[in-house]
């Protein structure tokens, strides 16, 4: 039942870290909002991965709550990146 989660969770977990890539080696300002994004979005999914995870195993609340906080930093900061970085017109 909870394999599909945890796909899930690794899927979206380590996809912030490949789009952080992309976004560092990003040619224009324009790709790289993009790429943060994504990553932000992601780092928001692993959230809601996270959730439905204690959803399925309530004994894991208190690992889950670690590795929610631990997903929710990346996702601050990425937030403040996308405010502080101007669209290229």
């Amino acid at each position: 039942m909870t394999n599909r989660l945890i796909d899930q969770l690794v899927g979206a977990g380590t996809s912030v870290g490949a789009n952080y890539c992309e976004a560092d080696d990003a040619y224009s300002r324009n790709e790289f909002r993009k790429y943060i994004c994504i990553c932000k979005k992601e780092a928001r999914e692993t959230k809601f991965q996270l959730r439905m995870v204690v959803r399925a195993v309530p004994a894991s609340k208190a690992q889950a709550r670690v590795l929610w906080q631990e997903a929710r930093e990346p996702h601050l900061i990425f937030a403040a990146i996308l405010r502080k970085t101007p669209r290229a017109e």
